[in-house]
């Protein structure tokens, strides 16, 4: 079993964050290949970043696309 430290998951979010913010709406296993992190560690940065309504999550028939809230979009990662 893998072990997660917060580090790693919120190094994983700013990736996240900022393959969003280039690349624009995009599905989940697309985040996962942009990122080059493991599903696990990309769902839990997802959800940090849900946490703090940097994005938002919408079901699109099997998939699951991601992409920045509005007031995240004109804005810089910290």
């Amino acid at each position: 079993m893998e072990t997660w430290r917060p580090e790693e998951i919120g190094a994983t979010a700013g990736k996240v964050w900022n393959f969003l913010r280039s690349r624009g709406e995009s599905s989940l296993s697309a985040v996962e290949r942009g990122v080059g992190a493991p599903k696990q560690l990309v769902c839990m940065a997802v959800g940090w970043l849900a946490r703090e309504g940097k994005v938002a999550l919408r079901q699109e028939k099997r998939s699951l696309q991601l992409c920045l809230t509005d007031g995240e979009q004109n804005s810089r990662m910290q």
